[in-house]
């Protein structure tokens, strides 16, 4: 007896969802076109009407005006995008806006308060860690969350954890320097 295999004998339908011709609830209610989406941006919600498609980098950049993360590479390499989410860095060239929404996400622009810098940015600017200054955001960002993730034990494990974030003018070492005075006054702060 001979058995024939066919597409339709393997395709089984999972109990409660749509079937394949059939259009899931929240695809539909969520594209392909507009949607609104609510961001929580450095503590302020804004309310945006984007495609789905767009990445956080491109909302915050094009319909938010927060020009602090860079678009380097737009692939996730380079690291001047980043930002946190909910306290965790994410590239943000990569990361869907829509999937921000219901999380905190900060910015560069959320560090300081008021005129105060934050001790990370004070400390760039003593250590001369910038030169161009297009990576710094994003070297801000990683620098802060790799002290506070505790990645920031010695000058190795600094340009490990740094590592995702490049710098094209070669400020590495002042960079490394500045870390290293804030994980020093934190500590001396405990």
């Amino acid at each position: 007896m001979s058995h024939q295999t066919t597409h339709r004998t393997h395709t089984a339908r999972v109990p409660g969802q749509p079937r394949a011709t059939e259009a899931a609830p929240v695809a539909a209610e969520r594209g392909p076109g507009t949607v609104e989406v609510t961001l929580t941006v450095n503590g302020t919600v804004h309310d945006i009407e984007i495609e789905p498609r767009v990445s956080l980098l491109d909302a915050l950049r094009e319909h938010l005006d927060i020009t602090g993360p860079k678009k380097g590479c737009n692939q996730g390499a380079c690291g001047a995008c980043t930002v946190w989410v909910d306290g965790r860095r994410v590239v943000s060239c990569l990361t869907l806006a829509i999937s921000c929404e219901g999380h905190e996400v900060t910015t560069v622009e959320g560090l300081a308060d008021g005129d105060e810098l934050h001790p990370m940015q004070q400390a760039f600017v003593e250590h001369d860690a910038f030169q161009c200054g297009y990576c710094t955001p994003g070297q801000l960002m990683s620098a802060i969350a790799l002290i506070e993730e505790g990645h920031a034990d010695d000058d190795a494990e600094i340009r490990e954890w740094m590592s995702g974030n490049i710098c094209r003018c070669a400020a590495y070492p002042n960079i490394c320097s500045a870390i290293r005075a804030v994980r020093d006054a934190s500590e001396g702060g405990r």
